[in-house]
């Protein structure tokens, strides 16, 4: 299966003639995707875990059926260790507060890297000051990569969680997860592992990592938009405090106190966003049929004409990282002198789209910057 026989399978690719180049925001969905939603709504629409009649049943079992197979796809070992949120954003700020806000004391210590996307940033900053612990940071070196010994002198004794971002949506860089969780364990430290760029490219498998909790979103891997996912290690979510309260993650309530259902309610509160989780059980299916080999072969091919062909441009600024082994699909440039909103409005007159942004924060990377994601 080639570029154009895939592209049919995505209507508005079809409809508008455009060359989508911001995957790295939202991906567009295929048909596939599209018909799995609305089948649900024509079939089966009603509140899972809510009624005794037929109907309820059948949205539960679909629901349910879709944490199996999610829990599947990135190996957990305990299907009660998916949990659906809203997003990978709202993911990290369920562990900020539910773990961090109650395991983090005076002078602990949470690193993560300076490429992190502000959800995996900002929740800990609020986290830290409310804790009196401190956020520390790992900074990328000229190649736009971590290097062993950054790793090794920020992660230490005091270190208590390490925040990752497995692919940078800013750089393309891929960190090596694998030896940062390994080292944090060493040092006593747990890991979360932010999957949302890393999952739609390349196979992910959670206890092969050790990882201790790892996030990712629907929207980014062709599922619907308001749909994410939370994986974390069962021993650790069943001390976790929930994160919001009502609903579903109820077990008996009284007039001064209440108990939680067990996992994975407990973190489920009000009703879900079922038919995004439809969504996503369908982009994975899509995903695996595909297959995660053919992925890489035609990003990769895609990816090295575009660096190539970049390359030759003088008036264009490139940040990409020169080893081909370590960079995703992401491409981050400037046209020098121009604006990145006009370079972009430029491209879109052409049809293509493209993300583009200010001058992001000093904690981060100070230039402006536009990005394709392949």
């Amino acid at each position: 299966m080639n570029i154009e026989e895939i592209k049919k399978d995505f209507p508005i690719l079809i409809d508008k003639k455009i060359t989508y180049l911001d995957s790295g925001a939202t991906t567009q969905k295929p048909i596939q995707v599209i018909k799995a939603v609305e089948n649900f709504y024509k079939k089966y629409n009603a509140n899972p875990h809510r009624g005794a009649y037929a109907l309820s049943v059948e949205a539960t079992d679909i629901y349910e059926n879709t944490r199996t197979k999610i829990a599947k796809f990135i190996n957990a070992k305990h299907r009660e260790e998916i949990i659906f949120t809203k997003n990978a954003t709202e993911s990290l700020n369920l562990i900020a507060y539910s773990y961090g806000m109650e395991n983090l004391k005076k002078d602990d210590e949470v690193v993560i890297s300076i490429m992190e996307h502000h959800s995996n940033l900002v929740p800990w900053q609020k986290i830290t000051k409310a804790t009196e612990s401190k956020l520390n940071y790992m900074y990328i070196n000229d190649d736009f990569e971590l290097s062993d010994e950054e790793i090794e002198n920020k992660i230490t004794d005091k270190t208590k969680i390490v925040g990752i971002t497995h692919i940078s949506n800013v750089l393309g860089t891929i960190n090596n997860i694998k030896k940062i969780i390994k080292y944090a364990h060493k040092k006593g430290a747990i890991v979360i592992v932010d999957a949302s760029q890393s999952i739609p490219h390349m196979k992910i498998d959670v206890q092969d990592l050790d990882a201790d909790f790892l996030v990712f979103s629907g929207h980014k891997m062709l599922a619907p938009l308001g749909i994410g996912v939370l994986y974390g290690k069962k021993e650790i979510l069943n001390k976790m405090e929930p994160f919001l309260m009502g609903g579903d993650m109820i077990e008996y309530v009284y007039e001064q106190d209440t108990t939680f259902a067990p996992l994975p309610n407990k973190f489920e509160a009000g009703t879900q966003n079922v038919e995004g989780v439809i969504g996503l059980g369908a982009a994975i299916d899509y995903i695996e049929n595909l297959g995660y080999d053919k992925i890489q072969e035609l990003e990769n091919e895609v990816l090295e004409y575009a660096r190539h062909e970049l390359s030759k441009l003088d008036y264009l600024t490139l940040y990409m990282t020169p080893n081909k082994e370590n960079h995703s699909g992401v491409i981050s440039f400037n046209i020098k002198g121009v604006h990145p909103h006009d370079v972009a409005s430029i491209l879109d007159s052409e049809g293509v789209c493209v993300r583009s942004r200010e001058p992001l924060c000093t904690t981060t990377y100070e230039i402006s910057w536009n990005r394709f994601y392949l």
